[in-house]
């Protein structure tokens, strides 16, 4: 992913829109690149900075950011973990098919 188009994705993330791969490779660049990380700090400044700040709740960019960045690393690790799941029920469904044949077959 290049700057572009992690840039335009920013909002996208901070409204946990993002998902799988794309996410990742999003993460990846983001934490490779300052340019595009100081935008996303900006950007989370600015959207969820404007919110809290109208409701009288604390705001601390630091830790906000944080948070959606571990968010974002736990959803990554569910998306994996699912991925996993289902290449082994694939697997586990081929070499089902692959005895009954043999079964019928008398292979």
């Amino acid at each position: 992913m290049n700057c572009k188009e992690a840039e335009k994705n920013i909002p996208s993330f901070l409204q946990d829109e993002l998902g799988g791969s794309y996410l990742e490779e999003f993460l990846e660049h983001v934490e490779s690149c300052p340019e595009c990380e100081e935008e996303l700090t900006i950007q989370l400044l600015v959207t969820e900075g404007l919110e809290r700040l109208e409701t009288g709740n604390n705001f601390n960019l630091q830790d906000e950011l944080l948070i959606k960045l571990g968010g974002a690393e736990h959803r990554i690790r569910v998306h994996r973990t699912l991925l996993y799941i289902l290449y082994c029920l694939e697997a586990a469904v081929a070499a089902a098919i692959i005895i009954a044949l043999c079964v019928v077959f008398r292979l």
